[in-house]
């Protein structure tokens, strides 16, 4: 895949051991890497830490790429996998917090709010559960797509799908989504 003059020449210099051309690429692609982490953690922390680790795994890698796709692209999928691991640790560690039991509880439902903000954060709260109880397969197409930041040719090639199971997956998602927030009565 053919990538813009000024990124090719970086990747060129980067490869040849500059490390102010990758430090151009990584001001590049900073803010696509955090949202894509972002999207896959829920948690900025996490997603700092993870886009981290992915510029250093990508510097690390650079011989290894390519240019099958986008540099983009490829360091997209390094930042996805990254943050999928990191929120795979942290779910061990919320499975840690159980009662003394060993049962968790559900938080209360939320009461009926009277006021039309508080109904749409109720709303909000309602599809943000809904959609962390999504097999991870509908989720994580639902939460990239969500940012807006990525074409559904990279979203696809960071899930290593087709386009059109994306799509389907994205659509399904949000049907689901909306058919439980509808019997919530949201």
């Amino acid at each position: 895949m053919s990538e813009s003059p000024e990124v090719a020449e970086a990747l060129e210099r980067a490869r040849a051991g500059d490390p102010d051309a990758f430090g151009f690429l990584v001001d590049l692609f900073r803010e696509p890497v955090f949202r894509a982490a972002l999207a896959a953690t829920g948690s900025q922390a996490e997603a700092d830490d993870a886009a981290q680790e992915a510029f250093v795994a990508a510097y690390r890698r650079l011989d290894r790429f390519r240019g099958e796709s986008s540099f983009k692209t490829w360091l997209l999928t390094i930042v996805w996998n990254k943050a999928l691991d990191r929120r795979r640790a942290m779910r061990r560690s919320c499975l840690s917090l159980e009662t003394e039991d060993g049962r968790t509880t559900d938080p209360p439902a939320p009461e009926r709010p009277a006021d039309a903000a508080l109904v749409a954060a109720s709303a909000h709260q309602a599809a943000r559960r809904l959609i962390a109880g999504l097999p991870v397969k509908l989720r994580d197409p639902l939460l990239l797509v969500a940012t807006g930041e990525h074409s559904y040719t990279e979203m696809a090639a960071m899930l290593a799908v087709p386009v059109g199971t994306l799509k389907w997956r994205i659509s399904e998602a949000r049907r689901i989504v909306r058919e439980k927030l509808e019997r919530l009565g949201y």
